[in-house]
């Protein structure tokens, strides 16, 4: 009886321990962010085109100027900001399939361009590891870290990080589509009938992405040729793939509600982020 009671008051003690590094790896993590995104003010982003025009569409290719129109509304003012819930599963292994689910609010200003994806990966019950995945004043940033106290991965800087995290920024406007009008700094190149390239630069970073448009005009693949990836805490160049569905109509513009990400492989697509948009909240100009 009295082993039993030890032991019972040694859960008792490995219990509070764990909620006391929870709790403070927790409000650390939120300080964090806070700081992180005051370099976000949600109110930026006046720069630039102010109202949707489709009379400036006419310099686009065809299947840019055609995605434009079904999912924009002619003279309604462009995206300052935006945030976004998602809901989904994360890859956690690099060579396999070890799913977790995951939940993230992310932040994003259109111009300057910059984001930040605060998010939570359950590994079990009571273990979390929490993630900043952010492009913030021309920097990249990924941190990673158990309980938000334990560090995985903590990189910053300019560089691949930074082009990565930038090409991502590229890659998700099909949730602020006005970032892809002329005016927005995109630079738009025609490929053929269904696809074209965009180009982005902020400062000295420069990235580029193809899009694929479906037979409903609408964005249905992005690809990179080369974007970083992380192997062994070493950022390695390899092909990248992300695709959109679910459109539905948010603040009357048409964006995708569902998305999965992934790395090309010579055997063939490996997805390591599949998520759904749970809430989208705009800011647009004034």
């Amino acid at each position: 009886m009295r082993i039993w009671k030890k032991a019972a008051a040694l859960a008792g003690l490995v219990a509070a321990a764990w909620a006391l590094l929870s709790t403070s790896g927790s409000w650390r993590w939120r300080q964090k962010t806070r700081a992180l995104r005051a370099q976000l003010p949600a109110g930026a982003g006046t720069a630039g085109l102010r109202t949707v025009d489709f009379g400036r569409l006419a310099e686009l290719p065809p299947p840019v100027q055609r995605y434009l129109r079904k999912v924009l509304v002619e003279g309604a003012p462009t995206i300052a900001a935006v945030r976004l819930k998602q809901e989904g599963e994360f890859n956690m292994s690099e060579e396999g399939n070890r799913w977790a689910p995951f939940s993230a609010d992310q932040w994003v200003r259109i111009r300057p361009p910059g984001f930040d994806w605060d998010a939570r990966i359950r590994l079990l019950p009571g273990v979390s590891v929490r993630v900043h995945d952010a492009y913030v004043a021309g920097e990249g940033i990924l941190h990673a870290a158990m309980l938000g106290l334990f560090p995985l991965v903590n990189l910053q800087g300019k560089g691949e990080i930074a082009k990565g995290e930038l090409m991502r920024f590229l890659a998700e406007a099909a949730w602020y589509p006005t970032a892809l009008l002329p005016g927005q700094g995109v630079r738009w190149t025609a490929v053929d009938a269904g696809t074209a390239r965009a180009a982005l630069d902020d400062g000295e970073i420069s990235v580029e992405l193809l899009f694929r448009f479906n037979a409903e005009d609408l964005i249905q693949a992005v690809e990179a040729e080369a974007r970083g990836r992380m192997v062994n805490r070493q950022i390695v160049a390899s092909p990248w793939a992300g695709r959109f569905w679910g459109y539905e109509r948010r603040s009357g513009m048409l964006v995708p509600l569902q998305g999965e990400v992934a790395w090309l492989f010579p055997d063939g697509p490996r997805p390591y982020w599949r998520g759904r948009m749970t809430k989208i909240e705009y800011r647009f100009t004034e």
